[in-house]
């Protein structure tokens, strides 16, 4: 095959971006297979609820406000609302197949890191365990200083 010919305009093109794309693919991390950033200023919570948005790793921490019966159906998993101090809700949904049960009360103190998913209702944070595989950092639930991941 003719060097010159293969270089010309038409067929240099779609190669090069063939080549982008695979490099793109290797040296871009994916969000299933690469660690997560984890967002954990004051506030990231409730920034991701007002902005719709799911898919964000985040640090908070709150107050039991309401224990929930757990989710029996597939992974199990033990629910309840967390208040945050200036009075937003969420669902927690901690994988209990996973990671030891948290010892839940109402007005129990903790701190958390999860996956939050956005609904009407202040969202879920859900990812509060190790991941299985090891393919991410996974989160927490801290309660009197013992870490249940």
């Amino acid at each position: 095959m003719n060097n010159k010919r293969f270089l010309s305009g038409r067929r240099i093109l779609p190669v090069l971006i063939v080549l982008g794309l695979l490099a793109y693919q290797h040296y871009v991390p994916n969000s299933q297979t690469a660690d997560h950033e984890v967002v954990a200023h004051e506030g990231a919570l409730q920034q991701a609820y007002a902005a719709g948005q799911s898919g964000v790793w985040l640090e908070t921490r709150g107050h039991i406000s309401r224990v929930l019966r757990d989710d029996n159906e597939g992974a199990r998993h033990q629910k309840f609302i967390l208040e945050l101090d200036d009075g937003h809700t969420v669902m927690i949904a901690h994988n209990i197949d996973l990671s030891r049960r948290i010892p839940a009360r109402k007005d129990l103190s903790l701190a958390v890191r999860g996956r939050y998913e956005w609904n009407d209702r202040g969202g879920v944070i859900h990812w509060t365990h190790h991941d299985p595989d090891g393919r991410l950092q996974g989160g927490w639930i801290e309660v009197d200083n013992v870490r249940y991941q």
